[in-house]
């Protein structure tokens, strides 16, 4: 019989929780977060944009002759244009209306330009940070520019000067052309423009802080199973349950969960969400509590939940809809994981 005090109700939970990022969690986003790198490459962003060029291949030879990672500088222009990888994938699914005839024809310096695209439109692969290579690792090591940047990058500076009245008025927030040459203009507005932190950037830190509490609570858990009796334990990142799917679809997909512990053949799901803000993901997750709960009860497995964050508790029934179809709940800090740890080892333990 498992302890009944690991099913916490939500004003048990806000008791114990730790409500903000906890100092080990937000200083290491801090060296992920790309506002610090974005700031200390500044200077050579606009040392690029200060240079006078006549046409935009002059321009692309400048950025690749410039010590500043081409993939770095897409970033900056994506951020100073207020252009997130999702606008700019729902600009490639919308191409053929956008640019019927396969190129960008734009007024730039009193003279018509135009600009064939080398890789746009993508057919099959959706447009992403990664396949942009301005996430992760990929920031910091994509020296040159290949021609998806080249095509993304002729849009974000030209893409509200088009000739075509429909598609300027999509693209108007392109329109970093302006300061090519222009340098007090450029200087000016980029030091304003990073006094506000775009959500660009605050939705990649945000997922990057949740990310690393998942990998927290899994490195936490694991260290505690280290010197004990379970050595053939197993731990699944984004792992499945046998047996466990999303009954909403025909396919029997089966169900992803933050982390899935598994020692013969027994199986704890945890689930983990750390919001500050408030936001739609603890929603979801409620949403797909009390199926989830029901299959895994029926296999004779766990499901256990980690939950935190001022955000979440602002969204007290879809908490409370989760205690209620979980079997160990806990805030997220080292001493309730250890309530999660004591837990998963009694279940483990068990016969």
């Amino acid at each position: 019989m498992m302890n009944p005090n690991y099913r916490r109700s939500v004003e048990e939970l806000k008791e114990v929780a730790s409500m903000f990022w906890p100092s080990e969690l937000s200083d290491k986003a801090a060296t992920l977060s790309i506002i610090p790198k974005l700031l200390e490459t500044q200077e050579q962003f606009i040392s690029i944009l200060n240079v006078d060029v006549s046409t935009l291949e002059d321009f692309f030879q400048v950025i690749d002759g410039a010590s500043l990672k081409g993939s770095l500088f897409l970033k900056h222009l994506m951020v100073l244009s207020d252009v997130g990888a999702e606008m700019i994938d729902r600009w490639n699914s919308q191409f053929e209306s956008l640019f019927p005839l396969k190129k960008l024809s734009y007024l730039w310096k009193g003279r018509k330009f135009e600009y064939k695209f080398n890789q746009l439109p993508l057919p099959i692969k959706k447009i992403s940070n990664k396949k942009l290579g301005i996430s992760g690792e990929k920031l910091l090591t994509t020296p040159k520019l290949d021609n998806l940047s080249k095509d993304v990058i002729a849009i974000l500076l030209f893409g509200a000067y088009s000739d075509n009245e429909t598609t300027a008025s999509i693209l108007k927030k392109c329109t970093m052309s302006d300061y090519i040459g222009q340098a007090k203009k450029l200087n000016d507005y980029i030091k304003q423009r990073y006094i506000w932190v775009s959500r660009i950037t605050g939705g990649a830190e945000a997922n990057n802080l949740g990310q690393m509490a998942q990998a927290f609570v899994k490195n936490y858990i694991e260290d505690k199973f280290k010197d004990s009796e379970f050595s053939a334990l197993t731990f699944n990142v984004n792992g499945s349950v046998p047996g466990v799917t999303h009954t909403d679809e025909n396919t029997n997909r089966p169900t992803s969960f933050d982390l899935v512990v598994n020692y013969c053949n027994k199986y704890v799901a945890v689930e983990v969400s750390f919001q500050v803000t408030t936001n739609s993901v603890i929603e979801r997750k409620a949403g797909q509590a009390k199926s989830r709960f029901e299959q895994i009860e029926r296999m004779n497995y766990k499901i256990a939940y980690v939950l935190d964050g001022a955000g979440n508790f602002q969204r007290e029934n879809a908490l409370k809809t989760i205690c209620s179809h979980s079997h160990c709940s806990v805030a997220f800090s080292p001493t309730e994981l250890d309530v999660l740890y004591q837990f998963i080892f009694n279940y483990f333990k068990s016969q």
